[in-house]
């Protein structure tokens, strides 16, 4: 198995990555502060380690804050890609990159598949934007991997803080107009290890099968967690102002993936693993 670096180790995705790609004969795991890659030093350090692979889970993932500090999220999103794919170049690494459902508008209706115009609306999607078009100009042995709506278990996530939100209120209102993706971060994970193993470079879409409203999201997490009678009352994406307002329908379609027999299980299936492992612990 090759030498795998990992960046953003100690995140969500990075996580499920660390025990996916454990029995490697070779793995390398990075976290802030101790490695940036907002730094442009970070390409040294790639180009240095001598891995096969360079997986970044690495992000600026606060998408409500990136539009009061946009030079950040551009630094990490951007910049930050690029650095790595300089070092990727420098030590003939191949390069995983991992993007977002949100470089699409999301468009009433529409389900996207990899090869189609980007048209990334906010702060934070610009700059996932702005990071693909950075890696593609320096290297050419790259993956790019769009998920949506991560969630693992110990996470920071929808599914997280909808459970805290309804033992702490007894009741819920969730909107109903913005659709997308649940997608289980260990899905991910293997999935991008299968394609590291095919070692077909593109531009893939790696999300749980089928696509969900955040209010049907919510509804099957009260049911699969027992409280199917708590009360979740839909409402619409304006009733719940933001700074910045995500696509309403950016569902991603995994084609290319699955041309390759890449495919993830259904959402909710992925839900039920999920719940079985958080409300054990």
């Amino acid at each position: 198995m090759p030498h795998i670096l990992i960046t953003g180790a100690n995140g969500q995705l990075g996580h499920a990555l660390v025990t996916q790609f454990a029995s490697a004969d070779r793995l390398t795991c990075w976290t802030r502060p101790d490695r940036d890659i907002a730094d442009p030093a970070i390409a040294d350090a790639v180009a240095e380690a001598g891995p096969d692979v360079v997986i970044n889970a690495a992000a600026w993932t606060d998408v409500d804050g990136a539009e009061e500090a946009p030079e950040d999220a551009f630094a990490v999103n951007a910049l930050g890609p690029k650095y790595l794919a300089e070092g990727c170049a420098r030590c003939g690494a191949e390069f995983v990159q991992v993007s977002t459902n949100e470089v699409f508008s999301g468009e009433a209706g529409r389900y996207y598949r990899e090869y189609e115009q980007i048209s990334p609306g906010s702060t934070y999607a610009r700059s996932k934007a702005a990071g693909e078009h950075a890696i593609t100009a320096v290297l050419d042995r790259l993956y790019i991997v769009r998920v949506a709506w991560l969630y693992a278990p110990g996470g920071n996530n929808f599914p997280a803080k909808i459970s805290a939100a309804a033992d702490r209120l007894g009741s819920l209102r969730v909107v109903s107009d913005e659709f997308g993706n649940p997608t289980h971060a260990p899905d991910v994970a293997a999935a991008i290890a299968q394609l590291i193993e095919k070692r077909r470079f593109g531009i893939y879409h790696l999300t749980n099968d089928g696509c969900a409203s955040r209010y049907e999201w919510a509804v099957e997490l009260m049911r699969l967690t027992g409280r199917q009678s708590l009360p979740v009352t839909p409402i619409a994406a304006h009733e719940w102002p933001r700074p910045t307002m995500p696509p309403p329908h950016a569902v991603l379609i995994n084609q290319a993936g699955a041309a390759l027999g890449i495919n993830l299980r259904n959402w909710r299936e992925a839900l039920a693993d999920y719940v079985r492992t958080e409300f054990s612990m």
